[in-house]
């Protein structure tokens, strides 16, 4: 793929991110410049609707925190409307690299793939993180996989690529809660196709996660009992007329 503009959007949701978007924005501009940026601004209570104007980004201000599902599906519809081939997920707190943005995307525009996942498990290094979080991950994973039928080594990743159909059917349908391994099930269930990359994650650019401490086990066994339970639920691909509709 070359340097020339892309027709797909990167789509940064941010919750009381001000200590690490301007870091990240810059980067991506810099190393990242043939791409459009959206910020999706989850009810901050800080900065981060401000810095990411200061800099030139388009903002979407969401009234009240959603939770990281909603404002991911929010930007989802956004680059819908706007017409956008392809879209990737990037994290706002800087701790995935802007240089593999443009590889996952021709993965989705050349190659037809409907999801790439950046994982930071398949890298070289392996990624350490605490056992607590790389023990939830692992079990997550393997749940995600089972239920896909493929397999998957970092079903949390916020690092992703999507093409156009992909983006139609989880405008509709993605999760709120845990969106990052359901998201995989949904897909597989409708036979999108879906791979991993490995992707060398990096240290927080600041602040704080919001997922610290022994966070992660309750979150692995909500996510658990969510896939296990969104697994017999069938989810039909949207109609084009159901999307006029909407």
């Amino acid at each position: 793929m070359s340097a020339e503009r892309v027709n797909a959007l990167l789509i940064v949701p941010a919750y009381n991110e001000e200590a690490s978007l301007r870091l990240v924005l810059q980067e991506l501009r810099e190393v990242a410049p043939q791409f459009d940026v959206v910020v999706i601004n989850d009810g901050s209570i800080d900065a981060t609707g401000e810095i990411a104007r200061s800099l030139g980004v388009p903002v979407l201000d969401l009234c009240f925190n959603l939770g990281i599902g909603g404002a991911v599906q929010t930007g989802f519809k956004y680059a819908l409307q706007q017409g956008y081939d392809a879209a990737v997920q990037v994290d706002s707190d800087g701790q995935f690299p802007p240089d593999r943005i443009a590889s996952l995307v021709a993965l989705v525009l050349d190659e037809d793939w409907d999801m790439v996942i950046g994982s930071r498990y398949l890298a070289e290094p392996g990624y350490e993180g605490s056992r607590v979080r790389r023990f939830g991950n692992l079990i997550l994973s393997k749940i995600a996989g089972l239920f896909s039928r493929q397999r998957v080594t970092d079903a949390t990743s916020g690092f992703r690529a999507y093409s156009r159909r992909a983006l139609e059917y989880l405008a509709d349908y993605y999760p709120p809660d845990y969106p990052e391994p359901e998201s995989i099930v949904f897909l597989a269930r409708q036979g999108l196709r879906i791979r991993e990359e490995p992707v060398a994650m990096r240290a927080r650019q600041g602040g704080v996660s919001s997922i610290g401490g022994l966070r992660p086990l309750s979150y692995m066994s909500k996510v658990s009992l969510a896939l296990t339970l969104n697994a017999f639920k069938e989810k039909p691909f949207p109609t084009a007329e159901r999307r006029r509709d909407k």
